[in-house]
């Protein structure tokens, strides 16, 4: 029923660039916060960035000035342009939905792997 489906995470060298998307159907897109988070094993899920319905957004100090959280809502899709990319942003990203009400649930895609290395 409701699917956010990551994609075009991959393999890309330090200093390299990587566009995500995130697709997602079954909920009333525009009504909801669009955000992106990712993992390291061992680490606990850490927000990378937030895109409010208005268009608010928010990023996580370590990507400040180098991540771009975008959204289409005639796509129904979130985008996160990243661009002088570290070994340390390594992680399965994962992309969220959140209605900001807290008796509905929020979603989560099932991630998509990024590594950055030499």
């Amino acid at each position: 029923q409701v699917q956010l489906v990551e994609s075009g995470g991959g393999l890309v060298q330090p200093g390299g660039s990587l566009r995500l998307s995130c697709a997602a159907s079954g909920i009333m897109f525009s009504r909801y916060t669009m955000g992106w988070y990712r993992q390291v094993p061992g680490r606990q899920r850490e927000l990378v960035a937030y895109i409010r319905i208005a268009g608010r957004t928010n990023y996580a100090d370590s990507v400040k000035g180098r991540f771009t959280i975008s959204r289409d809502n005639a796509r129904n899709t979130v985008y996160l342009q990243m661009d002088s990319l570290k070994p340390e942003d390594t992680a399965v990203y994962y992309c969220n939905a959140d209605s900001q009400i807290i008796s509905l649930p929020d979603y989560w895609g099932q991630g998509t792997q990024v590594t950055v290395s030499s």
